[in-house]
């Protein structure tokens, strides 16, 4: 079965960042095929690995609801939406040379996420045994964690900014993945966007006070902001870079 790990943290921290650099960093170090999952709905990894996304598991879903009452969206005669269903869920699969895209993407009309949730859980349990390595950029908040999408969880890392709010959040998150019993063989947190990669005083007592472990930490970096304003992937930034060999020396130690 495939080493499932999964990123979660606030909105806004830099997570989707770091879990292309990670993915990045795993295919170098030949721990492929990957599988590499966009759980969230304002989905943007895509971007990040600088490769173009299929069709949406959110997508899909409002093509197969649209069936029937949209001449654009046919279903062939006798076959159960379920079946046809089961037939597209190929095409939102982004093939890569080293790794595989699923993304979740949202619903285009009112309502919960409810279906769409269930397919990227049923697609998770589908493929695992085909990858050594699953990396799901969960959406910001609680929720993939509260409703156990995830079938199972091997390495949980939490992504905090330096501010209070972000390390609260990650501590709520690693209460809850303990509430859960999703018992992940690694959980720790990685503080992104520290400026001169130091961590002040007040960052430091707050995570001692969540009782987090502190995975290590990643430099503000100017470069960064520059390739997202500019729409530049991020696995594009060179080697050398301080946030490249920051988090390259976190996940060395992480024995993935």
């Amino acid at each position: 079965m495939a080493h499932v790990i999964a990123v979660a943290g606030k909105g806004g921290v830099g997570k989707t960042t770091l879990t292309g650099l990670l993915i990045q960093y795993l295919c170098r170090n030949k721990k492929t095929p990957l599988l590499a999952v966009d759980a969230d709905a304002n989905s943007n990894l895509n971007e990040v690995l600088g490769v173009e996304a299929g069709i949406t598991l959110g997508q899909l879903r409002e093509e197969i609801e649209r069936a029937g009452s949209d001449p654009r969206t046919k279903i062939p005669v006798n076959m159960p939406k379920k079946d046809y269903l089961e037939f597209r869920m190929d095409d939102a699969l982004t093939e890569g040379e080293d790794f595989d895209l699923m993304v979740m993407g949202r619903s285009q009309g009112a309502g919960c996420y409810c279906f769409v949730n269930g397919l990227v859980q049923a697609q998770i349990q589908k493929m695992e045994k085909n990858y050594p390595y699953i990396v799901v950029d969960n959406e910001a908040g609680m929720e993939h964690i509260s409703r156990g999408i995830l079938p199972k969880i091997d390495t949980l890392i939490l992504v905090s900014d330096c501010s209070r709010r972000g390390v609260q959040a990650a501590g709520r998150i690693a209460r809850l993945a303990a509430e859960q019993n999703l018992n992940p063989g690694l959980m720790g947190l990685i503080v992104n966007r520290a400026p001169e990669g130091i961590l002040n005083e007040g960052t430091s007592s707050e995570i001692e006070k969540q009782g987090l472990h502190l995975l290590g930490i990643v430099p503000q970096n100017d470069t960064v902001y520059q390739y997202d304003c500019d729409g530049t992937p991020t696995v594009n930034l060179p080697d050398g870079s301080p946030v490249k060999e920051a988090l390259e020396q976190i996940v060395e130690k992480m024995n993935l």
